[in-house]
């Protein structure tokens, strides 16, 4: 079993990440941290470089909190949620945490579709967490 969290830079992201460490901590399993990116044309290389930097900063934390975790980083044209639901099912997750952003009333009506698509799609529990408003 395990927890497994979306990584995105961002302060919503941050929470996610936070709140799945205790989680995993909780409930003494593994945590899989999932960065998902499109690729192709629609990545800059900067901005590939920029999250692999970000993640490797996220790496370095966990192994010094003794974390027990792995990353997982996937560039395959997919969704992020797609590639959220298929890692919980292939590391049979019994959580999926995400974060949530506020959204203005015309982006409520599109609600996040990956948040959306994950709390709907997911065969464990979804906790979505906001960042702190301080």
């Amino acid at each position: 079993m395990s927890v497994v969290v979306g990584f995105v830079r961002s302060a919503e992201g941050d929470a996610a990440l936070q709140r799945a460490i205790e989680e995993t901590r909780l409930r003494g399993t593994q945590l899989i941290v999932v960065h998902s990116m499109e690729g192709g044309s629609k990545t800059s290389s900067s901005e590939v470089i920029t999250y692999r930097e970000a993640l490797e900063e996220v790496e370095r934390r966990l192994q010094a909190d003794g974390v027990d975790h792995q990353v997982v980083e996937l560039v395959r044209g997919n969704t992020p949620a797609e590639d959220l639901l298929e890692v919980a099912a292939e590391h049979h997750a019994d959580l999926i945490v995400i974060g949530l952003r506020r959204r203005s009333p015309v982006g409520k009506l599109i609600l996040g579709s990956n948040a959306q698509d994950v709390l709907l799609g997911a065969d464990c529990a979804v906790l979505a967490v906001k960042a702190s408003d301080a």
